[in-house]
Parts: C-alpha cells; sequence; structure tokens
C-alpha cells in the first residue's frame, strides 16, 4: 500500500513531546521480517503515560505508541508466519523502542508474534490486550504457587482497572472467592457484575501498615505497588502467594522481611513484556477457555483511531474502566 495514518510521538531539541497523526510510508517502519495490516489496538495505562509523556515510557524518536496489535500478516520472511496469518502482540519494547500499533501498517519481528487463538476475534484479543494477559499470567503464577479455590479468598488491588477488572473475571470463573479493591467504590455493579464477592475501599490498604497484619487472603493479583502491595503482604494467609505486576501508587515498596520468614508468603514478580513465546501462548490458550466473553464485552468500550489520543489522556486520569479497543484498520 502507499501512505497510511499513524500517530506519532515526537520531541524537538528543547525536549518538548509533541503528539500528531501523520501519514506515513513503509519505509518510515523500522526493521522487521513481518508486516502487518493492523485491524485492531487497545488502550493500557501505559500507552496512556507514553502518549501523555507523564513516564519516560518512550525511549527513541520518532515513535509510534502502541504497545498491543491484531491484524493480518501482508508479508513475511519469517517461516513462522505467512500472508494472511491473523496474528497478535503484546510488549517486547513495540510502543517503546520499536514502532508499535497506533499504525495502519507494523512491521515487526517474527519472534514477537503469535498466532490468534481461534476461539477469539481480533477485537476480542484487543479487548484483553497487555492487561488482560497479564492478568492471566499473574493467575497462572498463583496457581504454580499452590494457591486454589479451597484456600480461602484471593484480593485483586486496582480492580476497576485492566489488569484488576480481567483478573477478577477469570478468578470468579475458575471458582475462587475474589474481593475486589478499589478507589470507585461507585463501581460495586460493575465489579460484582465482573464475579467479584465482596469490595473494600483502596483506603484499607494504602495507608501505613504493620509489618504482620490478621491473615486474610490466600492470595492476591496486585497492580499498585507501594504501600498497598506491602500491606498485602502482610495479611496474606500461611503459605499465601502475590502476583505483582504494577505500580500505579509506586515502585517503592515499604514491608520487612516478617511475611516472607514467618509465614512462608511468596512474591511473585510477574512481567508480561519479554515472557518466552512457550508461555505467551499457554497464557491466550487459557485466555480462550478461562474468560467468560460475556464478561469481556461488559468490560470493555470500542473506539475509534481519531480517539486514540483522548482516551490515553483518559486513562492517565483514571476515567477509565475496563478495557478500551481502538478500531485501527478494521
Amino acid at each position: 500500500m502507499g501512505s497510511f495514518k499513524a500517530i506519532v510521538i515526537d520531541r524537538g531539541e528543547d525536549k518538548k513531546q509533541t503528539v500528531s497523526v501523520r501519514q506515513l510510508t513503509e519505509a518510515d517502519l523500522m526493521e522487521g521480517d513481518v508486516t502487518i495490516k493492523v485491524s485492531h489496538s487497545t488502550v493500557n495505562y501505559k500507552d496512556g503515560l507514553a502518549i501523555t509523556g507523564k513516564s519516560p515510557v518512550v525511549r527513541r524518536w520518532p515513535m509510534v505508541p502502541g504497545i498491543d496489535m491484531a491484524g493480518t500478516v501482508m508479508k513475511s520472511d519469517n517461516p513462522d508466519f505467512k500472508e494472511g496469518d491473523a496474528v497478535i502482540l503484546n510488549g517486547w519494547g513495540v510502543g517503546e523502542t520499536h514502532m508499535g500499533a497506533y499504525s495502519e501498517v507494523a512491521r515487526v519481528k517474527g519472534d514477537w508474534l503469535i498466532h490468534k487463538p481461534d476461539a477469539l476475534t481480533p477485537a476480542q484479543c484487543m479487548g484483553i490486550g497487555t492487561a488482560g494477559y497479564t492478568a492471566m499470567l499473574c493467575v497462572l503464577a498463583l496457581e504454580n504457587a499452590g494457591v486454589t479455590p479451597d484456600k480461602g479468598p484471593v484480593l485483586v488491588t486496582g480492580a476497576a482497572g485492566g489488569v484488576g477488572s480481567v483478573a477478577v473475571a477469570i478468578l470468579s470463573k475458575l471458582g475462587y472467592h475474589v474481593v475486589a479493591s478499589t478507589g470507585r467504590l461507585t463501581e460495586e455493579a460493575y465489579l460484582k457484575g465482573l464475579g467479584a464477592a465482596e469490595l473494600i475501599d483502596r483506603n484499607e490498604l494504602s495507608g501505613e501498615g504493620r509489618p504482620l497484619g490478621k491473615e486474610l487472603w490466600a492470595g492476591a493479583v496486585d497492580a499498585v505497588g507501594s504501600k498497598t502491595l506491602a500491606n498485602v503482604l502482610s495479611q496474606i494467609k500461611y503459605g499465601g502467594a502475590v502476583a505483582a505486576c504494577g505500580l500505579a501508587q509506586g515502585f517503592d515498596l515499604p514491608t520487612t522481611v516478617m511475611p516472607f520468614i514467618l509465614r512462608g508468603v511468596s512474591l511473585l514478580g510477574v512481567d508480561s513484556v519479554m515472557v518466552e513465546r512457550s508461555k505467551r501462548i499457554a497464557a491466550w490458550q487459557r485466555l480462550a477457555t478461562d474468560l467468560d466473553l460475556a464478561k469481556l464485552e461488559s468490560l470493555t468500550k470500542t473506539v475509534n483511531f481519531d480517539d486514540v489520543i483522548q482516551s490515553a489522556e483518559d486513562i492517565v486520569e483514571g476515567r477509565v474502566r475496563g478495557r478500551v479497543i481502538v478500531n485501527i484498520g478494521a
């Protein structure tokens, strides 16, 4: 194809960031062995930070943001993919150091791609996106640590956000008693519709805590970090675990060794950006079976390409619940 539309982040000599919609050609794209016609993307918190410039996500300029994409292979020099294949991509520095998803055409390394699960549409895959895929990695980490539904309640922090919403939906379908922590208690109907059995105010966890608290949770998915994570760790039952994947409150962790050495608690770090392909495929296979697609629909909204910049601002300001699907070139 000739030119195509893309969102481009740039900055001048004064290091001030600009964001604009431009027409690009394939000559503007970076190296890769697979060229994709992008049909859908999504808006993650990291995308919001990149577009607003509120955190140093972008490390190369100019940059096309967007860390998630779904689309169809146009050209391939990679033996694992051929023209017409439906593919998805999450992470790998796309939208940070390699031009990303907010473009009608993308060129990437085939090693970063996986084939789209047959049971999911491209739009559904982006409704899940990195946030939902990270939630599934957290659930898998808890399962591998022996946190099963019979062990007791599990906590999800930042529950009305992207990771939290999908984590609540998955865990509830798997039979866990899910307690959702949120700063938006007005979202009670939304979160209970996803499967939360109870809600607690995030203020119960976000302040100064004690080295050890009452044992309340068999496990937790934490997307908040900082004092919240410290408090969650202090309340995990003996032998339980926390899957930590975010830093919405902060990247510090003001805790002690007490939960680890007195209760055998495990802190499981969950990264979604550089995870090997086999684990990605396993997570997406589980998403295709363990995520109620009706609940996925209830936690997503769809916007057009021209709405991406506003959606990025909204997600950083906490005005977005659940997930945002972007129609790029559907």
